[in-house]
């Protein structure tokens, strides 16, 4: 077989082995699942009137859900990779990864599997979070399809992004806790972005906090994709930060799998 032949096969073998793993353990993707959720049913029911408010021309409770549920799809995705890094740390830890290097298969094939796996779980868990807001009245009426499109393409290019930079800190933690500890940030930086609230609304000090950090563009991208609104530069800048996070994260993890002595 050709080394590319090879590396597809291997990468199917190792990205079923994880979609088995998470059907047979989904107590962690559904307590990661649970974060956004709540955080979405908390802040339209309970903060929804309040919080609208502080959105340009008012709007109340309908005019939040529009604005909150394109953070919040964004949020379930660094939610879900959380359990790549705690998934790539267990089997590190107990020896699999050190056994797979013994075996006639691609090497490559060890991190895609994990990668591959964790960006479908992220859209299924996307798609689910999606179900959650058109129940309680979003709605996109104003998208185009290609713009649903482009929505769609975003959301993988970011799941890609941040499941490489989860399987990094995977590789870099000595244990499962320390690799769901280390992916923290990943579910609090949206809490500290333009999901919930606009960046206008924000004191001075902490604006650059929320706007120069890579959820803000790629959340006010989906945003005005989702709503037919203007996007503006966020478009190219959450691009490039997609495509800068996953390259980061592929040498992190390949790098600290290549010297990984276990």
């Amino acid at each position: 077989m050709s080394t590319l032949s090879l590396a597809v096969r291997d990468s199917s073998t190792m990205l079923r082995r994880n979609l088995l793993h998470a059907r047979r353990y989904p107590s962690l993707t559904l307590n990661l699942l649970l974060t956004p959720v709540m955080l979405l049913l908390l802040f339209v029911y309970i903060f929804g009137d309040a919080m609208s408010a502080g959105l340009p021309g008012g709007g109340g409770r309908d005019a939040y859900i529009a604005y909150i549920v394109p953070g919040i799809l964004l949020m379930t995705i660094g939610s879900t990779v959380v359990g790549a890094a705690v998934s790539v740390a267990m089997d590190k830890n107990e020896g699999i990864i050190a056994r797979f290097r013994t075996m006639a298969i691609h090497r490559g094939s060890i991190l895609v599997g994990h990668v591959a796996g964790s960006v479908m779980q992220s859209l299924a868990s996307v798609l689910l979070v999606g179900a959650v807001g058109l129940a309680i009245g979003f709605r996109s009426t104003d998208a185009t399809a290609l713009e649903w499109l482009a929505a769609l393409g975003l959301i993988a290019l970011f799941a890609l992004a941040l499941t490489w930079i989860a399987v990094g800190m995977g590789m870099a933690s000595p244990n499962a806790e320390g690799a769901s500890n280390s992916a923290t940030p990943l579910i609090l930086l949206p809490l500290i972005s333009s999901a919930f609230v606009p960046l206008d609304s924000m004191p001075g000090w902490f604006r650059p906090v929320a706007e120069y950090q890579p959820f803000t563009p790629a959340i006010e991208t989906l945003r005005g994709l989702l709503l037919g609104t203007e996007i503006g530069h966020n478009g190219w800048l959450s691009v490039a930060w997609s495509l800068a996070l996953t390259a980061l994260g592929y040498r992190w993890s390949t790098a600290a799998f290549r010297r990984d002595p276990e």
